[in-house]
């Protein structure tokens, strides 16, 4: 329908001009969902948390815990639950409308007067609180109940009420008692309450049953107002078993994990026990006939040749496939060889009823290890393993790559085969190391520290046993002072020279005799990783400098 016209002059509006550009002041806005008069601003405020709860929802860095905010509609009852909101961001303009109103002309005094609106955008809103949720159901609590006022005290924060708080003793009373003994039969209590006249509803109030169990709210409310579909089922691991009682004979059903681990592991000692194991564990014992017998038999074989070996230099014993058999199963070294967990023969594999520590020859089979600061800790990328296994693929190469593997637990000096360095003293060919590993004058008299110390001196003593192992601290040394500058030089691309490391030993003696009576003070026995030959704190700074320098090198190389 047309409108009908109207004597009355229209209304003038202002339209914002086209291209204006918006105000740069941010507004952020809040969505409460209630009556809110200029009067009630700080009761609003309060009840969302207050001013500085908004502030920290509300900056520009805040984190997500700091974004969720509660409504409380009764913020004095802390048994009601809140409301939960979230800041979200948003696009919107604030606007400021004005209204004139104008006098009404003298002409016609019965029109209502003349309006005039001015609409300006004075900020942006980026960001806004909103509470989405459903208000859940509200719990009242007996106010004379003595968790009540408990909680009430808390929250109060009343110290004499706290300090004369006592637990009330338990009611003997039923869960559920009827108020009143007046019951009737013909009141249906799932009626509507709308529906029952004044005096069905006096009866039913009589009539229905008050509960006893003092059901409270728990102290935290979840988020969460839809229930998730737990789907609970069985545990696919869990079987039930019978067990039966040795004292009673009596046969019961239990649950047990058929998929727990079997504790496969080798038999591991201190450096400072007496005893070496003779057997495997009981565990890996029983599962003997689960493994191959053929590596097994080959495995056995090799401790009878050699009695102390490395995980490399065994697994260089066999094929890569048998290598991966023996990596994959968890009882083929468990059954033949037990590991020390610290001394000069640290992360070995001993053979069974062999004790390093009381035959001389056995100072051979001990272990030194260097932390490379040079090997970039980098996986290679997809492109590059796809890449290798390609390359793997012919037939010359793939000899050299063997070839190379089987040699990787040998140091001779002169060529590098992997960029770690873990090495036994039997495996280094090298003529001057070999030289002063089997130089007779640099061993001790005895390796046995079963026995507790009796003075300081002798503790001294003791921990340079468990690092030196047969060797005198000041020999075993210079021992890796010469393995460590011949690996890293190999890294560097040049082998280094007799004559460089007796020039280095003979600038390094002072410092090797300070390092020594340094270490000796300094460590505990049993406490310390004595296979680790770490660098000064100012080599491994510069080692690892020299390492950037050279691989951001041969990147700039690469690209050129």
């Amino acid at each position: 329908m047309d409108p009908e016209p109207s004597s009355e002059p229209p209304s003038t509006t202002t339209q914002p001009e086209a291209g204006r550009p918006l105000p740069q002041v941010s507004f952020y806005s809040i969505e409460y969902p209630g009556y809110v008069s200029p009067t009630s601003v700080p009761t609003a405020i309060r009840n969302v948390g207050g001013q500085a709860k908004l502030d920290r929802a509300f900056k520009r860095t805040a984190q997500k815990s700091d974004t969720l905010l509660e409504l409380s509609l009764r913020p004095e009852n802390p048994f009601a639950h809140p409301i939960p909101g979230d800041v979200v961001g948003a696009n919107n303009l604030l606007l400021k409308v004005v209204k004139r109103k104008r006098k009404r002309s003298a002409e016609n005094s019965d029109a209502p007067p003349i309006g005039e609106y001015t609409a300006e955008v004075v900020g942006v809103m980026s960001k806004t609180a909103r509470f989405r949720s459903m208000v859940d159901y509200q719990f009242f609590p007996n106010p004379d109940d003595p968790i009540t006022k408990l909680r009430m005290a808390m929250n109060n924060m009343d110290v004499n009420f706290l300090s004369t708080y006592t637990i009330p003793a338990e009611s003997s009373k039923a869960a559920a008692q009827p108020s009143s003994t007046t019951t009737d039969k013909d009141i249906d209590m799932n009626l509507d309450p709308q529906l029952l006249t004044d005096s069905e509803m006096a009866k039913a109030r009589t009539s229905q049953p008050q509960s006893a169990l003092r059901l409270f709210p728990p102290p935290l409310f979840s988020r969460q107002t839809i229930p998730q579909g737990y789907n609970f089922k069985a545990n696919t691991a869990s079987m039930e078993t019978t067990v039966v009682d040795e004292q009673t004979g009596q046969e019961r059903k239990r649950m047990i994990n058929r998929m727990r681990w079997k504790g496969y592991g080798p038999a591991c000692i201190m450096f400072s026990d007496a005893q070496v194991p003779d057997r495997p564990p009981q565990a890996v014992e029983e599962g003997r006939s689960e493994v191959n017998e053929n590596i097994l038999k080959k495995i056995e074989a090799l401790f009878q040749e050699r009695p102390v070996w490395t995980r490399m230099s065994l697994f260089n014993q066999f094929s890569a496939a048998e290598a991966r058999d023996i990596l994959n199963s968890k009882l083929l070294l468990p059954l033949c060889c037990y590991v020390f967990q610290d001394g000069p023969w640290r992360d070995t594999l001993v053979r069974f009823s062999y004790d390093p520590r009381k035959t001389p020859s056995s100072r051979f089979y001990q272990r030194l290890y260097f932390r490379n600061a040079n090997h970039p800790i980098l996986r290679p990328s997809v492109t590059t393993r796809r890449h290798d296994r390609m390359s793997s693929l012919e037939h010359s190469r793939g000899q050299d790559k063997e070839a190379e593997r089987r040699n990787s637990h040998i140091f001779d000096g002169q060529t590098l085969t992997k960029e770690t360095a873990a090495f036994q003293l039997c495996d280094i060919t090298d003529p001057m190391l070999k030289e002063m590993i089997e130089d007779p004058d640099a061993l001790r008299e005895t390796c046995d520290v079963s026995r507790p110390p009796l003075c300081l001196t002798l503790t001294v003593l003791r921990i340079s046993q468990e690092r030196d192992g047969w060797y005198t601290s000041h020999a075993f040394e210079q021992i890796k002072t010469v393995l460590r500058h011949k690996f890293f030089s190999l890294l560097e691309g040049h082998p280094a020279t007799d004559d460089e490391c007796r020039a280095l030993l003979a600038s390094s003696e002072g410092s090797l005799k300070t390092s020594i009576t340094q270490r000796s003070t300094k460590l505990r026995a049993g406490k310390h990783n004595m296979a680790k030959g770490a660098l000064r704190p100012e080599d491994a700074a510069a080692m690892r400098l020299r390492a950037t320098l050279d691989r951001n090198l041969k990147s700039f190389s690469s690209q050129r």
